[in-house]
This record gives C-alpha cells, sequence and structure tokens, in this order.
C-alpha cells in the first residue's frame, strides 16, 4: 500500500496575483460609505444597521447599499464600477 495519498495542500499559493491593498481612508467623517449586500440571509439588516451607526457615530454622509445578484457569484463588473464612482469607501459585507 503506498503512503502517498494524493492530498491537496489548499493553502498553497502557486500562481496567485498577489494584489496591492487600497489605502485606507484615515476618517469617515462626510465620506460616501458603500456597503455590499452578498444576498446572505439578513444581510440587508445588518448593513442597515451598520450604516445606522456609521452615521451616527463617524458622521458618515451617506450610505449606499448595493445588493449582489447572488451570494455564490462575485459582483458584476457594472456594480463594482457604479460603486466606485459613487463612493469613497466600500465594504463587501455578508449575513448569516
Amino acid at each position: 500500500m503506498s503512503d502517498n495519498l494524493g492530498f491537496i495542500d489548499p493553502t498553497l499559493e502557486i500562481g496567485k496575483v498577489k494584489l496591492a491593498m487600497a489605502p485606507r481612508a484615515g476618517d469617515l467623517a462626510g465620506k460616501v460609505v458603500g456597503l455590499l449586500d452578498n444576498t446572505k440571509e439578513q444581510a440587508d439588516l445588518i448593513l442597515e444597521t451598520v450604516g445606522q451607526a456609521l452615521r451616527e457615530r463617524y458622521g458618515v454622509a451617506r450610505v449606499i447599499i448595493r445588493r449582489k445578484e447572488m451570494f455564490s457569484k462575485p459582483a458584476t463588473e457594472a456594480l463594482i464600477d457604479e460603486m466606485a464612482r459613487e463612493v469613497q469607501v466600500a465594504v463587501a459585507a455578508l449575513g448569516g
């Protein structure tokens, strides 16, 4: 019997492109924040609550919430472009 069971290491990062992180906003006051709903259960409720807290606690001028088509698919390029035009800070968020 062979000792090699053919396991694949899921942490191996062969061929992955490293992307630089976007610069972080130092202060949220007066900014427009975009929250991306991934369509999971109660994500809309969670994001509404987060948006309200961002306005009250951090002085966010406006919160824009957009919803992906389906949680198992990436956001469309059109949706990402729309958010990029409208917001200074974006958060991809999920529900339960």
